[in-house]
């Protein structure tokens, strides 16, 4: 369905943001699902909801002044994009890695707002991080980059304001130097960022909620097929926390977890991975996935991380980055037999991928849903810094589980309820902006 409304404000959207690639890729694939929603809503249409919508409230871009180890300067750029805040303080990560620009940012905050709306929790969206890439860098530079990066942060968030967490290349280490200058500047202790340590205000189950959360949106999916995770072959793009505990999350309950990637390549194990290693691999010694295939007898290490699409599964889940999955990969997977992909990154699918799988009949789950769980367990944190308390791991992981049985229920209902049952793109998008135009409306035009 279209509507003349979603047209005319993606064209203004362009003209504005000329340059903002993937932010156009995320308004339009959000805003041209939600014409049925115009049509039995047309006071959003009146209220011009959508154009108070696609632009940010506020856009901080500064310098990042930094010395490096042998005393020579360094400048990055740092950005904070805060979206939208009509259902909450600003919330979401920090992401440190060079392809970092603001047409990033942007887009990941849009995507944000909607995700925040969909956990049911008073948040709203915003994302932050800078062109710095950590990688390489000792522990000293990267805490002398974190702690300018916060100088000029600090001014722009609060526990009640807008709250950070971490994102690529944004771990529990910079959390803490970051924290740790916020602390100094603000002369405060409180909840301003989440992913901290559990023993200084962290939450227990933070690491692993954005790849746990996938895994139980994942299992709803495989329940409207009849299916469970039982032997069911599962390829698991990415390197970071989401990939590594979805991975171990799904091996628990049954699946054979066949490849995992980073950036240079993919491994291939045909036997099952073994998360242990893997997870050895990745946290304690800091090394590349090519050392787990050198040390895994029958794994295979291939460069060049795009091929993991053309290994056959039933399951797939793409935890690296944006637009990871592209049409022909995606045309690979069906190919095979893939059954479910499910997004454990940002927008890790191509338009024409998601075209394909809709179009194929594989179920597809957005990440503004699946991979919700993180943010989720972040305002956890939130609310166990306000009432001082600290939850065990099992109270955290048990309230995850019902947040995302919650979202999922959300999607089905509402595909259903628009004319589209089991479109979980659909009906994710029309759930989120529902319930952020409704709140748009109750506050007036501000």
């Amino acid at each position: 369905m279209h509507h003349p409304a979603v047209e005319q404000v993606i064209e203004e959207l362009k003209a504005r943001n000329p340059d903002e690639t993937e932010f156009h890729q995320a308004a339009h694939e959000v805003l041209s699902s939600v014409a049925a929603v115009l049509e039995k809503y047309p006071e959003f249409v009146e209220a011009r909801v959508l154009q108070r919508l696609i632009e940010p409230d506020r856009q901080i871009m500064f310098r990042v002044a930094w010395l490096d180890d042998s005393g020579v300067p360094q400048v990055n750029r740092g950005f904070r994009v805060q979206f939208n805040n009509v259902l909450g303080p600003y919330k979401g990560g920090l992401r440190f890695h060079s392809s970092v620009k603001l047409g990033t940012i942007k887009f990941l905050a849009f995507e944000q707002v909607f995700k925040n709306a969909l956990t049911g929790l008073p948040i709203g969206g915003g994302k932050g991080g800078s062109d710095f890439d950590p990688h390489g860098r000792s522990d000293n530079e990267i805490m002398r980059f974190c702690q300018s990066f916060m100088t000029e942060l600090y001014r722009h968030i609060g526990a009640d304001t807008d709250v950070p967490a971490g994102d690529i290349g944004v771990g529990e280490r910079e959390i803490g130097y970051l924290f740790g200058q916020y602390k100094r500047l603000a002369n405060v202790y409180s909840g301003v960022l989440t992913g901290k340590g559990p023993q200084w205000g962290g939450s227990l189950a933070r690491k692993q909620a954005t790849g746990y959360g996938l895994v139980y949106f994942t299992t709803r999916m495989l329940s409207a097929r009849r299916m469970d995770w039982r032997g069911l072959r599962t390829v698991i793009s990415g390197y970071g926390n989401v990939a590594i505990y979805a991975a171990e999350k799904a091996e628990r309950l049954g699946a054979q977890v066949v490849a995992m990637s980073d950036s240079g390549g993919y491994v291939y194990d045909p036997n099952g991975v073994d998360i242990a290693l893997m997870r050895s691999v990745k946290e304690e010694r800091r090394a590349r996935i090519d050392v787990y295939a050198a040390e895994r007898r029958g794994a295979e290490y291939h460069a060049g991380c795009s091929g993991i699409w053309g290994v056959p599964c039933d399951v797939a889940l793409p935890c690296a980055t944006q637009n990871e999955l592209d049409g022909e990969a995606a045309k690979s997977l069906i190919a095979n037999g893939c059954k479910v992909v499910a997004e454990g990154a940002n927008m890790p699918c191509t338009p024409e991928a998601v075209q394909a799988f809709q179009s194929a009949g594989v179920g597809f789950g957005p990440g503004k849903a699946a991979n919700a769980g993180g943010v989720a367990t972040s305002l956890l944190e939130m609310a166990q810094n306000s009432q001082r308390l600290h939850w065990t791991f099992d109270e955290v992981d048990n309230k995850l589980h019902s947040i995302m049985n919650g979202i999922y229920d959300q999607c089905s209902q509402a595909a259903e309820d628009f004319g589209e049952p089991g479109n979980l793109v659909l009906g994710a998008n029309a759930a989120g902006f529902v319930k952020v135009a409704r709140a748009m409306l109750a506050q007036g035009v501000v």
